[in-house]
């Protein structure tokens, strides 16, 4: 509920904001990344995906984050700006340089840290504005290309825009009702402003979703994907290990993400038997506590291993006890269909 009051709070700010100012067209290429509803769609890795096969194509990238969760700006400067009427001329956060991390995650917030970490070459800033924080990307780093991540609703910043909508296959328009009564952020008819459109978390059978996303956008692209497991990484020692660690072993999940059946599906399918699953609100930042709890409790389940998200580990604190093994999954998108829609989205933005 809390989620879902926050979501409906930022996108009616947002209208008001973007309708009343006028738009902003900043001379560079920019890609919104967003969903019609709430979270939970695999939005991150998608971002991930195109800022590598921009990057690829010579485009020097930035990745503009809102930072949900990440540290707010000191209440006095918030409280002055209101008052004195100005607007926020504090840099946006660096979360990276493109060369360096520079923030943690709870400075900067899980998604642009993960963001991050994973893309070495990438600039990722955190903003609330994202015509300042693109302009200071343009400016101080040289960027061409601006990734708005969870960006679709964003409608200040125009220009050489090309719009990027994911749906996922499982929950494609949630319970068909706006918030705050439910979790679109829009109405499906606004599915017509994208260019392309991803159904995420697929398996093929999506011939009636097809149908329906045709019938709203007879233009854009329709890719579909999956998320595909890598490898599994130690959460406290940075050690890999193949997919096939999980085969035959009991194994334990702590996760704080919207839909966590997904990810705990995905471990099934590696072979593993999933003794004991704890599962917390969306952004949730763990104690060291919680995670002493789930380590007593797994053991008592006679778990082998334990596993969660990457989104997940950004957020864990330093354990001094590790009587198990504890893995973060490590995925990327594979595209199954439309992927020459894909390469065709990235050859527009790169050689208009």
């Amino acid at each position: 509920m809390r989620e879902t009051l926050r979501a409906w709070n930022e996108s009616l700010e947002t209208f008001v904001l973007d309708r009343v100012l006028r738009d902003a067209t900043l001379g560079v290429q920019v890609i919104a990344v967003g969903n019609l509803t709430v979270g939970g769609t695999g939005k991150t890795p998608v971002v991930e995906k195109f800022a590598r096969a921009l990057q690829d194509q010579g485009r020097k990238v930035a990745i503009l984050s809102r930072g949900y969760r990440s540290r707010p700006r000191p209440i006095h400067e918030r409280i002055l700006n209101q008052i004195l009427l100005r607007g926020d001329t504090t840099p946006p956060r660096v979360v990276s340089d493109g060369k360096s991390l520079l923030l943690d995650s709870e400075v900067a917030g899980d998604e642009p840290y993960m963001l991050a970490s994973n893309l070495k070459d990438v600039v990722v800033l955190v903003d609330k504005d994202r015509v300042k924080s693109g302009r200071y990307a343009i400016e101080k780093f040289g960027c061409d290309t601006l990734l708005l991540d969870d960006g679709f609703q964003y409608w200040k910043l125009r220009g050489r825009r090309q719009d990027v909508v994911l749906i996922d296959r499982q929950q494609p328009f949630g319970n068909n009702q706006l918030l705050p009564r439910g979790t679109l952020r829009e109405p499906p008819s606004h599915l017509s402003r994208a260019n392309v459109i991803f159904i995420t978390k697929s398996d093929g059978r999506t011939a009636e979703l097809r149908r329906q996303i045709q019938t709203l956008n007879a233009n854009a692209g329709i890719i579909e994907c999956m998320h595909q497991p890598l490898y599994f990484e130690d959460v406290f020692t940075g050690d890999r290990h193949e997919l096939s660690v999980l085969q035959g072993r009991k194994v334990a999940t702590i996760s704080g993400i919207a839909q966590p059946e997904s990810f705990e599906g995905s471990l099934l399918k590696l072979g593993c038997d999933l003794v004991y699953t704890k599962r917390f609100a969306d952004h949730h930042r763990f104690s060291q506590q919680e995670l002493l709890n789930f380590i007593n409790r797994s053991k008592k389940r006679q778990a082998e291993l334990l596993v969660t998200t990457q989104k997940d580990a950004v957020r864990f604190p330093k354990l001094d006890r590790r009587d198990l093994p504890f893995y973060f999954m490590r995925v990327e998108i594979k595209i199954m269909s439309g992927a020459e829609d894909f390469q065709d989205c990235v050859r527009r933005i790169c050689f208009r």
